[in-house]
């Protein structure tokens, strides 16, 4: 199958943080994530270290104990599946270890666990914050992305999440530590709806392997993801609907040569179609250029019908869809995406972007389409 999405903006996200940020990187089409929790929601809703005092009363981590072992999770966790590994001495003999699949109540099934992820999945671990939140409670906001490759089409699978660490009152080290997984409501071991969850990502699917830009995705709920996207360049020209081809023409012949200097430049995904107002009808089409230019070094356009610019990237909520992108059936997505964002709490700007990884003239039966909503 093949791959197609949609945007609008977002004003209350936060940017992700420095190291999140930095560790950006390119992947294939991807689903779902939104950043505030799920399934725990009353009590992972304090966010601040308490002062010494008041964490004492509460017979609490004393604040500079627990921003000594929040500083030990954000140097320790970015080691979980790399050659250093976490410090098993930060540990109690007795580590009780939950995920929707998985548990274990030893550090040593605790690391066999590590051990086996990294083998079979080869993850990449992104930390993207850590805060106390409760009084011998730390947890952790991730993203985990995971490669199977034990089959032929190596799937790319996603996961996002809190990790609720608990302490040890008597000897201070982390005695607990249970996911919660955005994507799904049950997070209780044994969940079904976890186990499915996997297995979704397992399916083959595949897009085009050109260059595409690159995102982190910073949480994936059920319905859609929450992205980063670094700036990147496109070529542009006027549109008429959001699932048409009108001025596809025109920004591909821009890269196939007919430009200043009749330089040839290399095809990527997605096309997009972007409309900038609440009423869907300003749209233009564009194309994104190679990551590995720049405005300065790109020639003119031969025509004034075609614009070079730079898009700033920033926070971007996705909605993938399947079927053909027929523009009553992207504005339904549109709409859909729109309510479950401001059903959680977030605040889409104005207007959409429609992303496909196929020329807009694709036959319906190799398209998926996505939803997003980009700031910046």
């Amino acid at each position: 199958m093949a791959d197609t999405s949609l945007l609008s903006r977002l004003l209350i996200l936060p940017p992700p943080a420095p190291a999140a940020a930095a560790s950006l990187r390119q992947r294939k089409p991807a689903a779902a994530h939104s950043l505030s929790s799920r399934g725990r929601r009353p009590r992972l809703a304090v966010q601040a270290v308490a002062p010494a005092a008041a964490e004492e009363e509460k017979g609490g981590l004393p604040a500079a104990e627990a921003e000594r072992l929040a500083e030990f999770l954000r140097e320790d966790l970015p080691h979980l599946f790399d050659d250093v590994g976490v410090d098993r001495s930060a540990y109690d003999d007795r580590v009780r270890f939950r995920d929707p699949i998985t548990r274990h109540d030893t550090i040593d099934g605790y690391l066999f666990n590590i051990r086996l992820l990294k083998l079979l999945f080869r993850p990449d671990f992104y930390l993207h914050h850590v805060e106390q939140t409760g009084p011998y409670e730390i947890t952790t906001r991730w993203t985990m992305v995971m490669k199977f490759v034990l089959l032929p089409w190596k799937p790319e699978l996603v996961f996002t999440g809190l990790s609720i660490m608990g302490v040890n009152p008597q000897n201070l080290k982390f005695c607990s530590h249970v996911d919660i997984w955005d994507s799904i409501q049950n997070n209780e071991y044994f969940s079904f709806e976890g186990l499915g969850d996997v297995f979704k990502q397992l399916r083959i699917y595949k897009t085009p392997d050109i260059e595409t830009p690159k995102y982190l995705i910073l949480k994936r709920t059920a319905n859609y993801e929450i992205r980063s996207y670094p700036p990147f360049l496109i070529v542009e020209a006027k549109g008429d609907k959001l699932t048409g081809s009108s001025g596809f023409n025109n920004v591909t012949g821009y890269i196939f040569g007919k430009n200043a200097s009749s330089e040839k430049i290399a095809m990527t995904t997605p096309v997009f179609t972007q409309a900038s107002d609440d009423k869907l009808s300003d749209v233009s089409i564009q194309i994104v250029l190679p990551m590995n230019k720049d405005l300065d070094s790109l020639p003119a356009p031969n025509t004034e019908a075609v614009n070079l610019r730079k898009v700033e990237g920033g926070i971007a909520a996705v909605k993938k869809f399947s079927g053909r992108p027929k523009e009553e059936i992207v504005i339904q997505k549109e709409k859909e995406l729109r309510s479950q964002l401001l059903k959680d709490g977030l605040k889409p700007q104005h207007g959409c972007l429609l992303a496909r990884y196929n020329d807009p003239r694709t036959q319906s039966f190799i398209m998926v389409k996505k939803i997003r909503k980009m700031h910046g």
